[in-house]
């Protein structure tokens, strides 16, 4: 039996251990004792572990902020780091997001591709290697990671007591290859003044906020105004109703990572844009639509800017009303030529006027390997080997990953070019056919790795 053959009949094992990760609602929680990120992510934790435990490898808690499945001997470690967190739920969902549900090729649940799959098929690419007998120069360990999406503190604590790794790479991106990813620039917009009475949407900071709710007073022939504009926007729902001397608009946009916010449509930029274009006047929606807007290129800012990597990238995740004050959650993704002293040079005197202000939260550095460098050959070789695609080369993203945290990994798979797996969004899905691949493809980085 070939090794394909192989993976396929291991393929319902994988789904079955995929569905007890995707049954543990694993997003942050309130911290307990021994339960760093709340109870979920631990649960999730153990269950990764159990599974490991069950195929056979030597595992290790470090206290519930992460832990690691390792296989071999010797001092090097080759490095797959994996996380078992997940965003909130959000959007409509067709399928309940915590019961694995299978459609053809397509599995349907929160976690399916980030990052709960790819851990389990790094898995069973190292449970296929140590069974073939491959000799093990290098210790192989998965990390299996509690905090990843709300600030990988899991790895900080990993870098404190445990032992560094080698070479490796993390299975939370994209194939063919990620030489490099974007430095994060965070901050918050506030109002100063504003006759908006309410304006809430958004759930994460991290991926554009695709509903939003807005009260404001009604003026004669408002709402007549903002129905004809609104309808000529790019959203997928809205409504607008006028009730006891207020009118109230539900936009509803299209969901995207903030890495890639001009794949979707911000609702609350857009009801900004259609209060100015309808002749509502107002502090705040001048200053949203000045500095913010729905441009996603940080030129309302002083930011516009792109290198031979990518553009600069700004994307509004959460918009929320408390005690009169709007507030806005902004992600900046960076291109890596670009420094935390020119960034800020470039918006100084940006974020701030008469309308509403902007403060500078911090600047996360850039990640950039050479194409050239080992690292890079060994995992864009695998896929190659594997895939037969020379087309798609190593790229640099917007998105940030375990990379940034771990020395010397890169993030490698397990999306494919030209697949929206709806990360961060509804109805996120993982394809079958796209999981076998995957562990052959991981199967032969990490042979690739063990040469370096």
């Amino acid at each position: 039996m070939d090794i394909k053959e192989q993976i396929h009949e291991l393929s319902e094992e994988m789904l079955n251990n995929l569905g007890r990760l995707v049954a543990i609602d694993s997003q942050l929680g309130t911290p307990a004792e021994g339960m760093p990120f709340g109870e979920g992510p631990a649960k999730a934790l153990e269950e990764g572990l159990k599974i490991a435990d069950e195929l056979g490898f030597k595992t290790v808690n470090l206290d519930n902020y992460c832990g690691y499945a390792e296989m071999g001997e010797g001092e090097e470690i080759v490095g797959i780091a994996g996380h078992l967190d997940i965003v909130p739920v959000g959007g409509d969902w067709t399928y309940d997001p915590f019961t694995l549900t299978r459609d053809g090729d397509h599995v349907y649940g929160r976690g399916t591709t980030d990052d709960k799959g790819p851990v389990l098929e790094a898995l069973y690419a190292m449970k296929l290697l140590r069974d073939s007998g491959v000799k093990l120069n290098k210790r192989v360990r998965l990390i299996m990671g509690c905090n990843e999406e709300t600030g990988s503190k899991c790895m900080e604590h990993y870098n404190k007591v445990a032992e560094e790794v080698t070479c490796g790479f993390t299975p939370d991106a994209s194939f063919p290859c990620i030489h490099g990813e974007k430095g994060m620039v965070i901050m918050k917009a506030h109002s100063k003044n504003t006759r908006i009475i309410s304006m809430n949407g958004g759930f994460v900071s991290n991926a554009v906020c695709d509903t939003c709710n807005t009260v404001i007073p009604a003026e004669e022939g408002l709402k007549d105004k903002l129905e004809t504009v609104l309808a000529e926007t790019r959203l997928q729902e809205y409504k607008v109703t006028e009730e006891n001397g207020q009118i109230s608009i539900y936009a509803k946009g299209i969901p995207a990572h903030a890495s890639t916010p001009t794949l979707g449509v911000n609702a609350a930029g857009v009801i900004c844009e259609c209060l100015a274009k309808s002749g509502f006047e107002d502090d705040f929606v001048k200053f949203y639509n000045a500095h913010i807007g729905t441009a996603c290129d940080g030129s309302g800012v002083g930011l516009k800017f792109e290198d031979e990597y990518g553009e600069l990238t700004l994307c509004n995740g959460i918009v929320k009303t408390e005690d009169g004050q709007i507030t806005c959650t902004i992600d900046i993704r960076v291109p890596v030529t670009l420094k935390a002293d020119e960034i800020r040079k470039m918006c100084e005197g940006q974020l701030e006027d008469e309308n509403g202000r902007i403060e500078l939260l911090g600047i996360g550095d850039a990640l950039f390997f050479p194409k050239e460098s080992p690292l890079v050959n060994a995992l864009y070789k695998a896929y190659v080997d594997v895939t037969g695609d020379t087309e798609n080369k190593p790229m640099v993203i917007g998105g940030g990953t375990y990379a940034k945290s771990l020395k010397n990994i890169i993030a490698f798979g397990p999306e494919m070019p030209g697949i929206d797996y709806r990360i961060h969004g509804a109805d996120e899905f993982i394809l079958v056919s796209g999981m076998e691949q995957a562990v052959l493809v991981y199967i032969e980085a990490i042979k690739n790795l063990l040469a370096i």
